[in-house]
């Protein structure tokens, strides 16, 4: 019997017959997943993907599941039938919070709740840790607290803020993945927001460097030009709209307006580094689009990047106080999130090419949640509870984004080949990592996520492995279910056993420089 071989870098097993084959790889220590549906280039078709236990990458993939039989004796061989073969999910968005804010969430446990949803990459943003990395001494603290913690490979971006322009090449060549600043406060004193003569400053050091910039793009439009640079912050309303318990109030005091000053202000200045590639994270306000379309057509190396909460949550459905729902930009209306699933579904021409958890957790404490809802503290009410300007912003989703989408996307049409271009593909291209991640290749790591796409689950405490429970998902029911996640070829969780007897993680970071 003759296999037909795919991948990226053909070898003589191309067309050997399934014996030969077998004596091939009689002393090359394998591990075997097949399936009658995989996700290959782009594609589902049946598989059969061999995984290397040396190099932990994919050495052959057959356009047919193969019998175990085919293999040397004692192989490890898999046959996942009907359940989907997926390339690990990339999440190139993620706050992990260590060292400095560890009880917010940390490696160990951040990167279990990826591996728990499939996610076999995540990206570690630059702030909400203490020291930031925003200096090469700071990455190396961020790696040092990273090291033997990780049950999923991680990467990590560097920051802009003021007065750091000349470490920023220091830390490309250290290995992150692209620098993030933002224009509006960030929350956390440690990370400033940065003026247009930073980013100015910051696109002259990078403008030839293998790296992409990316913005939180908010900003309060200027009164008039002698102001612009100098208001940075979002105070509470001097005249609020309604009581800061409810969330339409918080809606209010973050319109449209405040993306569409940020990205115009980013556009003017997209010509002193003309090569540069820029990325807008977490888009929610679609009026934005035709902003970011317009600039792609006259040659702007621009990209934008949505997120699950933005497509699956809605401001009308938001209760009064439930400020697990706090995030900025924040969750806007239905209507609005229809617009980012119409444009996230122009597959040729879309502005947003990624979706992303942009996890942001913290302790229940700093969410203010009042007892009456799920997963705040049990104290009596005080002043402040379910106020949405004092809670801290952020959404908790980690490992729950495939099921999310898939959820959601199930309404919509969306299909499996969809979610590995928003969630693999894409954004493994984003970070650099393309020729290594977000694709199921010859020559790329063996990374695999196993889906149930019928398979149900209630989003529970036992389903929420970050750190801290609390979630606006929590008591949802989800539909899509990750049975296992492999990383490298070793398998690192299993729905019905989770992590069973593994006491090493086997998560590597990623530190190489980016080549693209």
């Amino acid at each position: 019997m003759a296999s037909t071989f795919i991948g990226a870098y053909p070898t003589t097993i191309l067309t050997l017959p399934a014996d030969k084959f077998a004596t091939k790889m009689q002393h090359r220590p394998i591990t075997v997943l097949a399936s009658s549906r995989a996700v290959l280039s782009g594609k589902i078709t049946a598989a059969t993907i061999v995984i290397s236990l040396v190099s932990g990458k994919i050495t052959s993939i057959f356009h047919s599941v193969l019998s175990p039989t085919d293999f040397p004796a004692g192989t490890p061989y898999f046959d996942h039938s009907p359940h989907l073969i997926l390339p690990g999910l990339v999440d190139a968005h993620v706050h992990l919070n260590e060292p400095g804010r560890t009880e917010w969430e940390g490696f160990w446990t951040g990167t279990r709740a990826a591996a728990f949803g499939g996610v076999t990459t995540v990206i570690d943003m630059p702030l909400n840790a203490i020291p930031p990395t925003t200096t090469v001494i700071g990455l190396e603290e961020k790696v040092a607290a990273a090291r033997g913690q990780c049950w999923v490979d991680v990467g990590f971006y560097g920051g802009i803020v003021p007065g750091n322009a000349g470490e920023l090449k220091a830390l490309v060549r250290a290995g992150v993945k692209g620098f993030k600043g933002f224009l509006i406060d960030s929350g956390v004193k440690e990370f400033p927001a940065v003026s247009s003569t930073d980013i100015e400053l910051a696109m002259a050091e990078l403008a030839f460097e293998p790296t992409t910039l990316l913005f939180h793009a908010e900003m309060i439009p200027p009164i008039s030009d002698l102001v612009a640079d100098g208001v940075k912050c979002s105070l509470r309303p001097l005249v609020p709209v309604g009581s800061p318990n409810e969330y339409n109030t918080f809606l209010a005091s973050r319109p449209t307006s405040f993306e569409i000053s940020a990205i115009s202000e980013i556009l003017s200045l997209a010509p002193l580094a003309p090569e540069l590639p820029l990325h807008i994270v977490h888009l929610s306000a679609v009026e934005a689009i035709p902003l970011i379309r317009k600039a792609q057509a006259s040659g702007v190396k621009i990209t934008a990047e949505t997120c699950f909460h933005y497509l699956s949550l809605a401001a009308e459905s938001i209760r009064d106080g439930d400020t697990r729902h706090k995030c900025c930009p924040p969750i806007r209306s239905r209507l609005n999130q229809d617009g980012l699933w119409d444009e996230l579904l122009r597959e040729e021409d879309s502005v947003i090419r990624t979706v992303v958890s942009d996890h942001s957790p913290c302790t229940p404490n700093l969410k203010l949640l009042p007892p009456s809802i799920a997963g705040g503290s049990s104290h009596s009410i005080q002043e402040g509870e379910g106020d949405f300007f004092a809670a801290w912003g952020g959404v908790s989703s980690v490992g729950l984004g495939l099921s999310i989408l898939w959820t959601e996307g199930e309404k919509r049409g969306v299909t499996a080949e969809d979610v590995v271009r928003w969630c693999c593909l894409n954004t493994a291209k984003q970070v650099g990592l393309d020729h290594q991640k977000g694709d199921l290749r010859v020559g790329l790591d063996g990374d695999v996520a196993i889906f149930d796409d019928q398979a149900t689950f209630e989003v529970g405490s036992d389903t929420m492995l970050f750190r801290n429970k609390c979630s606006p998902y929590q008591g949802k029911t989800l539909k899509g279910v990750v049975r296992e996640t492999w990383v490298r070829g070793q398998k690192v969780f299993e729905r019905d056993e989770g992590f069973g007897s593994r006491e090493c993680p086997v998560g590597k970071l990623l530190l190489d420089p980016r080549k693209k």
